[in-house]
């Protein structure tokens, strides 16, 4: 059987990210001794204030977006690796995110469904209209948008 929370029980803790975080700032030689000065190098490289900084290798939750999008930035490194890291994505989730499984393809009926078009002469016009882009779209050649 199947765990449906796997989602959820694999996501890094606040610790673990502080871990993380410390072993990246390290990995880019910001000296994180006491007196090295990395930390608040990097925090400036970062555009946060030394506290945050601190705060984050304490490991005290960070979930701010744009915390994490400097953090990501300063290291270089892709938002979605850093979101991962700091467990607000388990990896999991990422990796579904990148890869739907769905084996059902969107048809007109169902997009009407899902854009709450319920009306029966409004579905039937945009069915209608899917159906006219389509042929247009394969009649000016596969992969290609129909030009007016």
């Amino acid at each position: 059987m199947e765990d449906t929370n796997s989602g959820e029980n694999d996501r890094a803790t606040p610790e673990q990210f502080g871990t993380w975080l410390r072993s990246q700032i390290d990995q880019r030689g910001y000296d994180l001794a006491p007196k090295g000065g990395g930390q608040s190098r990097f925090a400036e490289a970062a555009g946060l204030s030394n506290s945050t900084v601190s705060r984050i290798l304490r490991g005290q939750a960070v979930t701010e977006t744009r915390t994490l999008q400097a953090i990501a930035t300063a290291l270089r490194l892709p938002l979605a690796e850093v979101l991962v890291a700091a467990g607000v994505l388990s990896a999991r989730e990422l990796h579904d995110v990148r890869n739907p499984t769905s084996t059902n393809p969107l048809t007109p009926e169902t997009a009407a469904d899902e854009l709450g078009i319920t009306d029966p002469q409004s579905r039937r016009l945009f069915v209608n209209m899917t159906a006219t882009l389509r042929e247009q779209r394969a009649e000016n050649g596969e992969g290609r948008i129909a030009e007016n």
